[in-house]
């Protein structure tokens, strides 16, 4: 096989990747329904861009019937860009909008110098974007968010909200009126950075909130990125367990009722082995076996 076509197979594995990974998500959560109107947040991003390409191709194949509307907002950061992104959706001759609101003079005049703005800039995007998915009535208000972003809000809410909470791939939006859904939600951010270069999505920074390197998030990133080089298949162990939640051995007893359990109760998941040793499953890397390790 030529390089050239050794390049075209990768990037057709990359897309069918990210496409059956999309599916999967899609499908676990129900996230996208006939008749839906959904909502696609581009920010200018790898993400939004991934998300809105990948949708659109499942859109062609999909056993049901859905409308796309990509949405944009234009918070008038200085130098932004005000052609790209209409002249990309355009070329895409999909269903847009760009929202112009000047949500960033509002965060440099509210935001000490030095602050963070993530959290301000973060709520008056919301509010801006629910408001539009009213306007434009649409059913859903898809998130680029991939699986590395929920790792990491999972560790945030650990480390410095004392919760075990993540982002959830489908919910309804805090202000009760929209359902908010994450169809990246398996996909890992570095399969979404290849595609986007094989792609050539016309990326737009943010220049906000790009210089602050001393976000909590980039410090979890990083953890995160030196684990996955030291110890491969930590990352899939991690993002799997999110998936397999087992209250009866936590310590929540509002989620769990911990104060009802008598002899009576039976054995509950697998009951307590509390003096056994623990058994654990080898990390498995991509789609590799898990292999089970057994103390003998």
């Amino acid at each position: 096989m030529s390089s050239s076509n050794k390049q075209v197979y990768n990037q057709n594995k990359l897309q069918k990747r990210i496409r059956r990974h999309t599916g999967q998500a899609i499908a676990d959560f129900n996230m996208i329904e006939a008749g839906d109107k959904v909502m696609v947040c581009l920010s200018g991003g790898k993400d939004s861009y991934a998300m809105l390409d990948i949708l659109m191709n499942l859109r062609a194949h999909a056993p049901i019937d859905f409308d796309i509307v990509a949405v944009n907002l234009d918070q008038k950061q200085p130098g932004f860009p005000e052609d790209i992104l209409p002249a990309y959706l355009e070329g895409l001759g999909i269903d847009y909008k760009i929202v112009e609101e000047d949500t960033y003079s509002i965060v440099k005049e509210k935001v000490p110098e030095g602050k963070t703005t993530c959290s301000l800039c973060s709520r008056l995007r919301r509010g801006i974007l629910y408001r539009t998915a009213t306007e434009l009535g649409a059913t859903k208000i898809a998130l680029g968010h991939h699986r590395d972003d929920i790792l990491e809000t999972l560790f945030l809410n650990m480390f410095y909200g004392g919760k075990l909470k993540s982002m959830p791939p489908k919910l309804v939006s805090d202000d009760g009126k929209h359902v908010v859904i994450r169809p990246m939600a398996y996909c890992k951010e570095a399969d979404l950075a290849k595609y986007a270069e094989v792609k050539g999505f016309p990326i737009i920074p943010c220049n906000l909130c790009g210089s602050q390197e001393n976000l909590q998030r980039q410090a979890i990133k990083q953890m995160l990125v030196d684990w996955n080089k030291r110890f491969p298949g930590r990352i899939e162990s991690m993002f799997r367990s999110v998936q397999n939640v087992v209250p009866s051995h936590l310590m929540d007893h509002e989620l769990f009722d911990f104060k009802s359990i008598d002899s009576e109760s039976g054995i509950i998941d697998g009951g307590d082995i509390g003096f056994d040793k623990p058994q654990f499953e080898q990390p498995a890397v991509d789609n590799e076996p898990v292999v089970q390790i057994v103390e003998l």
